[in-house]
């Protein structure tokens, strides 16, 4: 069964995250983005959504635990690279958040151009889980969240709907999310697609010269402390609480 389902709705595509019960990111759905992307190039616009209750619940952790510093050196670029895919897609993309997108989930969907919500809370949780962020999700969280990142990040806080619209990291609120994701998506199709593409570049680029600036300096400590034996025991010990919820 595909970890990521592609559906077309005339000229928009539709990916949507199908991977258990939470849509949680490992490396196979991370791996299937950037393809599905490139199978739907010739789509107007995008919209990426969950399947189930949950828009995405973040990283696997589990896997992360069990697979440990080779699976860690797999999956953090893949992280990243999911995160860039969406992020520089030359034509609109639009994150459809249907549940609780945290973590990993929130990075994929400050990676769309505009982000519209159902329900559920969304957050940055990983300090409270005990890991760094790699630069990529950094500083594409700071382009879509701007002041509210430092909060969003230290504090691992899970926002309600309402209060993420407040702050500007969710653009609309809505009960009828797929139909008003699509109107939004082609909405944003009137500007010719090499204008918008430009458009976008253009307003990336500061983000990107983070990225370039920072991603060979920063993000070698972080894949060393997503791999210590400590974080692993941090981590077991944040699932356990979970399970014990």
């Amino acid at each position: 069964m595909p970890v990521l389902e592609t559906t077309e709705h005339g000229d928009v595509a539709v990916l949507t995250l199908s991977h258990g019960p939470v849509n949680a990111l490992d490396l196979e759905l991370l791996t299937a983005i950037p393809g599905a992307l490139a199978d739907v190039a010739g789509a107007a616009a995008v919209v990426l959504t969950g399947a189930g209750r949950c828009f995405s619940a973040g990283v696997d952790l589990k896997r992360i635990v069990d697979g440990g510093a080779a699976y860690v050196a797999e999956f953090l670029p893949a992280l990243s690279t999911a995160v860039l895919a969406l992020f520089d897609h030359p034509r609109p993309v639009v994150a459809a958040v249907n549940g609780h997108a945290l973590a990993g989930g929130c990075v994929l969907a400050a990676a769309c151009d505009v982000r519209l919500m159902s329900g559920g809370t969304i957050g940055l949780t990983e300090l409270a889980a005990g890991v760094p962020f790699p630069t990529v999700p950094l500083e594409v969280m700071r382009h879509a969240a701007g002041p509210a990142t430092d909060r969003l990040v230290l504090t691992a806080e899970r926002l309600e709907a309402a209060e993420a619209y407040r702050i500007g990291l969710v653009d609309e609120l809505t009960d009828d999310l797929l139909p008003a994701a699509l109107a939004r998506a082609s909405a944003l199709t009137a500007a010719p697609a090499e204008v918008y593409a430009l458009a976008k570049r253009r307003l990336h680029g500061p983000a990107h010269d983070l990225i370039a600036a920072r991603r060979e300096l920063d993000d070698p400590g972080v894949t060393e402390l997503w791999s210590a034996p400590s974080t692993r025991e941090r981590l077991r010990g944040f699932l356990a609480r979970l399970a014990a919820r």
